[in-house]
């Protein structure tokens, strides 16, 4: 089939401080084996298309990594954005470049800080939405099969199903939520009508530029505007000519949540949003006492932390501490209780626009 695959890589990982700087965020990091998270989304995008139909929207500071990590992607395909302007922004410019470079491919837009496996399950799942958004008007996401009542994820809620192809089922997704409390996850998990929104998405190219031009109608004509000299020399000029206007916002919440015939793959395989240090426990050591860890982990009287060492031979020494985040990098050092995890964000920003 026609497709297009899209890499958004241009977050900066705030929640990962002190590994995760400004200068190379988390998706460029080899946190997990001797692969960055960026180029595992590669490797899982080169094993549908070839890379010459692969685009990265990332930030224009980061086009030099991107090109460092990524050789065999062209350099033409590796997109940088002058500023932050949220997901839509980057999804109008995905579907503006793949109207003028490609025609009306199926578009399957990934981000770069996801961990799925396995490989070939994710295929088969991809690869069925994408069937289905090549004949007819429609916005598919992936709905990931929920494990545990997580609040630090959005949710789709699930109406009729409307078609099972290759064993996948297929659904309406009836309302998109944001992330809840404890309480209305826990709810949601006991209903078993809502999946975990995964923020990837697939659809064809005419269907969501239709959708651009109803709900969010500057970003497709700023984004139309600023290509119509050529993606060559200059585009950087005229990029930040169109980004700049534009309002920070969220594709779901600009399109998604407001958009008919939207609908999700239910999806079994396993996903982690690398969203913050937390979402690493499954990968590390863990003792007998609840700490998971890399690196030597001395303790005493101490439970329930998460203790990360950039170099894993160092040693770090707990004595009466308990649901702590603590993490040592050549960069500082971090420590946090584990229900503050969103503060981390907070004072990054801080630091940043100081």
């Amino acid at each position: 089939m026609d497709m297009v695959v899209v890499i958004m890589a241009g977050g900066v990982g705030s929640r990962f401080w002190p590994l995760s700087t400004e200068d190379t965020p988390k998706q460029f990091l080899k946190l997990f084996g001797e692969r960055s998270m960026l180029q595992k989304s590669f490797e899982r995008a080169a094993d549908i298309v070839p890379p010459e139909r692969i685009l990265v929207l990332t930030r224009r500071d980061f086009v030099p990594l991107v090109r460092e990590q990524l050789p065999a992607v062209p350099a033409a395909n590796i997109i940088g954005e002058p500023v932050r302007r949220d997901t839509a922004a980057a999804v109008a410019l995905s579907a503006v470049l793949c109207r003028k470079r490609f025609g009306n491919p199926v578009i399957v837009t990934l981000t770069a800080d996801h961990l799925i496996e396995p490989a070939d399950l994710f295929r088969t799942t991809l690869l069925s939405a994408v069937m289905m958004a090549d004949k007819g008007d429609v916005l598919y996401t992936f709905g990931i099969q929920p494990t545990y009542p997580a609040t630090g994820y959005g949710y789709l809620e699930r109406g009729a199903l409307t078609a099972t192809v290759d064993g996948i089922e297929h659904f309406e997704v009836r309302n998109f939520k944001e992330k809840p409390d404890l309480e209305t996850a826990r709810m949601y998990l006991d209903s078993g009508r809502f999946f975990w929104n995964s923020g990837m998405f697939v659809w064809k190219t005419d269907a969501i530029m239709a959708r651009l031009e109803q709900f969010l109608p500057d970003h497709l004509r700023l984004m139309g505007k600023a290509l119509e000299a050529g993606t060559g020399e200059g585009m950087e000029y005229t990029l930040e000519k169109a980004f700049d206007p534009l309002p920070s916002i969220s594709i779901d919440f600009g399109v998604m949540e407001k958009a008919r015939n939207v609908r999700c793959v239910k999806s079994t395989f396993s996903w982690i949003d690398v969203g913050g240090w937390l979402s690493l426990r499954d990968f590390l050591d863990k003792d007998e006492h609840g700490n998971f860890h890399k690196g030597t982990l001395v303790v005493s009287d101490s439970c329930n932390n998460l203790v990360f060492c950039e170099d894993a031979g160092e040693t770090v020494m707990l004595a009466g501490i308990h649901d702590l985040v603590i993490v040592r990098s050549r960069n500082g050092t971090l420590v946090m209780r584990k229900d503050c995890t969103e503060d981390i964000k907070k004072l990054v920003i801080g630091k940043l626009s100081r």
